[in-house]
């Protein structure tokens, strides 16, 4: 779990939407109102007030958003604001997933605790990039598997490491947060995602956020043995590497 920033990565392998329905006239709340004491939505913050992700097994919409600068978070469409969604994540351009739309208002996935927290963000007033990722990840805990489709289509398969019994990899859907390069066990890349432990409230310094990384002893993929991270093979982070930040990862049991 490691938690170390990283060079920016561009966000790449998809196709930028230039226009939304879902952007239609109906938010009157500006982008910048109400920040001042706010809390940043980031995986070292808990929030309060949010609703936790109510459908943890959909794949979403394949939609993700990066706010160009800080975004306000409101609870429900039109409330006061109870956080703040920076632009950045872990020296990464921030991207989460649209799981939810109404007129002028998207629900977002959020990297904070608790697990599955969402949001509301407004369509209004620009500085929002909105794009469309083709992946889909998925990690079944009991067959130790990691999948990772494009288009609905699987791509590759790989045993991997996961949590163990007591401080096992939390269930439902997050998303993938950050890359980090040369970070993890042996230089391995890290991809963080935004869920955290259930049991650990910290790891190694950290805020116990869950990642993918690569592990020295390949003896550990197939087995219930980390401290809530998948630890994957190279050519697993490989290709995980490619799919977009902002990507849905499910985590079934």
């Amino acid at each position: 779990m490691s938690q170390r920033a990283a060079r920016r990565r561009p966000y790449g392998g998809i196709s930028i939407v230039a226009v939304l329905m879902m952007f239609a006239a109906g938010s009157s709340v500006s982008p910048e109102a109400g920040m001042t004491f706010l809390p940043q939505a980031t995986t070292f913050t808990a929030l309060g007030g949010v609703a936790r992700d109510t459908a943890p097994l959909s794949e979403g919409t394949g939609v993700v958003v990066h706010p160009v600068g800080d975004r306000p978070v409101h609870a429900r469409p039109g409330g006061p604001p109870v956080a703040v969604l920076p632009s950045l994540q872990l020296g990464n351009p921030t991207w989460v997933p649209v799981v939810q739309t109404r007129p002028g208002w998207l629900k977002v996935l959020l990297p904070s605790r608790p697990n599955r927290a969402t949001g509301w963000i407004s369509g209004a007033g620009g500085g929002l990039r909105v794009a469309r990722t083709p992946y889909l990840v998925r990690v079944e805990r009991a067959a130790r598997r990691l999948t990772v489709y494009r288009s609905g289509r699987a791509i590759g398969r790989w045993t991997v490491g996961v949590g163990a019994p007591k401080t096992p990899t939390p269930l439902g859907r997050t998303f993938v947060l950050a890359l980090l390069r040369g970070q993890g066990e042996s230089g391995s890349t890290v991809m963080p995602t935004g869920t955290h432990s259930a049991t650990l409230d910290s790891y190694g310094g950290g805020p116990g956020t869950v990642a993918f990384h690569g592990w020295p002893d390949k003896s550990v993929f197939g087995r219930a043995v980390s401290h809530g991270c998948i630890r994957a093979p190279d050519s697993a982070l490989e290709a995980l590497s490619r799919v977009p930040l902002g990507t849905v990862v499910i985590i079934t049991r």
